[in-house]
C-alpha cells in the first residue's frame, strides 16, 4: 500500500483514478526500479538516473525507432566537406526550468562536462580541437579527424546522456554531482518534495516547446499528457505489487518474475516488454587491488560459471525472460558473436576452476561482493555470485546496501580497508554494451574508465579500429576479435541478457517501446 509518508512528502498528494473534468489534474504514478538517489544523469550511469534525466532534460539530438540520430534541440546542423566542422544550431525560443534562454553557451559548457565522464564523450575530448559558441544559437566543433558518429552520440539515450544544463551547472566538476536537476525537458523536477527513498515529484513544463513532428522514440515531437508524474518508491515487491493490483499506482517498472502470472490474470493490467533490447547481466571486478588485479585470478572463474544459473535466478526459469549464451556484446544485435566464447559454452567444470584458483597464487584474500538488496534481479544475481565465488575457493564478504549505497560505495577506489570494493553484479541496457564505441564494461583506459578501472591496452587498441571500420562486416570481424581479446582479459563476465517485463494498469496507452521508460507521449485511455 501507499505510506503515509510517501503522501506527506508530496504534500498531501491527490491520487486521482482517471481524473478527468475541468480543472482535474491529470497525475501518472510510476514505480520505479529503485530509489532515486542522484540527481545528475552525467556524474552517474545508473538507468534510473538517466529515466530521471531524459524527464528533466533534453539532448541536441535524439535517436529515432531505427536508432538513427535526429536534431532535438538542435534546429538542425552541418558538417563540413571534409567532416572535420560539425555546426549545430539550437531551435529558437528554448528556455530552462528557471526561465533562462537555453544558449549555445549553455550547450558548449554541457558537452564540455559529458565529455569528461561518458564513454563517447571521452572520444570527443581526445578528437575535438575547438567546442565553442560563436553566437547564441550556434555550436561549433572541429574535430583532428572526422567522426560520422558525433551526433549519435550527442543523442543516445544511454549513459551517461549528453544533457543540456544551464552553464553556472554545466560548470561542476565532472566528478561531482550537481546540486540542482534544472533543464529545459517536457518536466519540471520538484526539487522542494522530493524525499529520496520515498517520493519524486515531476511538473509539466509549461514552457516546454516540442518539435513539430511525430513523436518516433527519443526524437520527434515530446507532447506531455500529463500535468503530474509521481514516482513512488516501494522497494517492497508486495507492497508494490499491491498498490498496482488496488488501483493505487498506474505502473511498475520491475515486477517480480514470480508474481508475472497473476498479473497477467488480471484483467486491468498489462504485462509487456518495453525494452526489447534487454539488460545484460556483468560480474565486475576491481583491477586495482588483490585478488581481481591478477589476470589469473579472474580467469580462474570461467570454468565454473554457468550463465543459466545466474538467469533463472535472476528473473526464473521462464525462458522468455532471458537468453543465454551471450557474449559481451548484446545477443540478438548486429555484432553479437560466439568468438573466443569457450570457456562459457564448454561443459561447466567446478574442480578445473578450483585448480586454476590454486594455481593463480591466491592467497585467501578477502572479496568483498557488493549485494544491493532493494534490486531483486542484482540480488539474485550477487548470490549466485558470491555461492559460487566461495566453491571455487574464495573468502567472501557480502555486506548488504540498497543501490544507491553501492552507486556510491563503487566510486570508491581504495582497499576494502577504506571502504572500498572487489567486485559487484550488475545489468546494462542492450543498446549500451551492443557495440564497442559505448560498450563502458569493455573500456580499459585506467583511470578513466568505468568502476573497476581497468588498464587494457589491446581492447583499447580495438575500440579505435572499429571507429574507423569502412563497413559492418569489418566491424563485426574487430568485434569478434574484441570479444577474443575480453575472455583472455576479463574485465568482467557476461551473466547473460535479461528480459524484464513491466507491469501497468490497462487504461494507460501508447507505453514507448523499445527503449527506457519515458513518459511523455503516454495517455489514459
Amino acid at each position: 500500500m501507499i505510506t503515509r509518508r510517501a503522501l506527506a512528502a508530496a504534500g498531501a498528494l491527490a491520487l486521482p483514478g482517471h481524473a478527468s473534468g475541468q480543472g482535474a489534474q491529470r497525475v501518472l504514478r510510476f514505480v520505479p526500479q529503485s530509489n532515486l538517489a542522484s540527481l545528475d544523469p552525467v556524474w552517474s550511469t545508473a538507468v534510473i538516473v538517466r529515466n530521471h534525466g531524459l524527464m528533466v532534460w533534453d539532448t541536441l539530438f535524439g535517436l529515432d525507432g531505427q536508432f538513427r540520430a535526429r536534431p532535438q534541440m538542435a534546429e538542425g546542423h552541418e558538417v563540413s566537406s571534409d567532416g572535420l566542422t560539425w555546426t549545430i544550431r539550437l531551435r529558437e525560443g528554448l528556455r530552462f526550468h528557471d526561465g533562462s534562454p537555453v544558449t549555445a553557451a549553455d550547450a558548449v559548457a554541457s558537452i564540455r562536462r559529458w565529455s569528461k565522464r561518458d564513454v563517447l564523450g571521452q572520444r570527443l575530448d581526445a578528437l575535438a580541437d575547438e567546442i565553442a559558441a560563436p553566437n547564441e544559437r550556434d555550436i561549433r566543433i572541429r574535430l583532428k579527424r572526422p567522426w560520422p558518429g558525433l551526433a549519435w552520440a550527442l543523442g543516445k539515450p544511454s549513459a551517461n546522456i549528453c544533457a543540456i544544463m544551464p552553464a553556472r551547472l554545466a560548470a561542476t566538476d565532472p566528478f561531482a554531482q550537481v546540486g540542482e536537476a534544472v533543464g529545459s525537458g517536457p518536466f519540471r523536477f520538484r526539487q522542494d518534495l522530493f524525499r529520496p527513498g520515498d517520493v519524486a515529484i515531476y511538473e509539466r513544463f509549461d514552457g516546454y516547446r516540442p518539435r513539430d513532428e511525430a513523436a518516433d522514440f527519443l526524437a520527434g515531437g515530446k507532447r506531455v499528457h500529463f500535468d503530474r508524474v509521481e514516482w513512488r518508491i516501494l522497494p517492497d515487491p508486495s507492497t508494490a505489487n499491491g498498490a498496482l493490483t488496488r488501483g493505487e499506482v498506474d505502473w511498475w517498472e520491475t515486477p517480480l518474475a514470480d508474481l508475472l502470472p497473476a498479473l497477467q490474470r488480471n484483467r486491468d493490467i498489462v504485462v509487456d516488454l518495453i525494452n526489447q533490447a534487454g539488460n545484460l547481466g556483468v560480474l565486475r571486478f576491481n583491477f586495482l587491488h588483490p585478488p581481481f588485479d591478477k589476470v589469473e585470478v579472474r580467469r580462474a572463474i570461467l570454468p565454473a560459471l554457468d550463465q543459466r544459473a545466474f538467469m533463472d535466478a535472476a528473473i526464473g526459469t521462464d525462458r522468455a525472460l532471458s537468453r543465454v549464451p551471450s557474449g559481451v556484446f548484446t545477443p540478438g544485435t548486429p555484432l553479437a558473436t560466439t568468438e573466443g566464447l569457450e570457456p562459457l559454452t564448454g561443459p561447466r567444470d567446478l574442480a578445473a576452476a578450483q585448480r586454476a584458483l590454486r594455481e593463480s597464487g591466491y592467497r585467501g584474500e578477502r572479496v568483498v561482493m557488493m549485494s544491493a538488496t532493494d534490486l531483486p534481479v542484482l540480488q539474485n544475481l550477487s548470490e549466485v555470485a558470491a555461492d559460487l565465488l566461495r566453491r571455487i575457493g574464495f573468502t567472501v564478504d557480502m555486506p548488504a546496501m540498497d543501490w544507491g549505497t553501492q552507486i556510491q560505495r563503487r566510486t570508491n577506489r581504495g582497499p576494502i580497508e577504506q571502504g572500498g570494493w572487489s567486485a559487484f553484479c550488475t545489468t546494462w541496457e542492450g543498446l549500451d554494451v551492443s557495440v564497442p564505441g559505448s560498450h563502458q564494461p569493455l573500456r580499459g583506459h585506467g583511470a578513466q574508465a568505468w568502476s573497476g578501472w581497468p588498464t587494457m591496452p589491446r581492447l583499447e587498441a580495438l575500440r579505435e579500429e572499429w571507429f574507423d571500420a569502412p563497413d559492418q562486416a569489418a566491424e563485426r570481424a574487430i568485434a569478434a576479435r574484441i570479444q577474443r581479446v575480453a575472455m583472455e582479459e576479463v574485465p568482467f563476465l557476461p551473466l547473460g541478457l535479461v528480459l524484464p517485463r513491466q507491469a501497468y494498469r490497462r487504461s494507460i496507452t501508447d507505453v514507448v517501446k523499445g527503449g527506457p521508460a519515458l513518459f511523455w507521449n503516454v495517455r489514459r485511455a
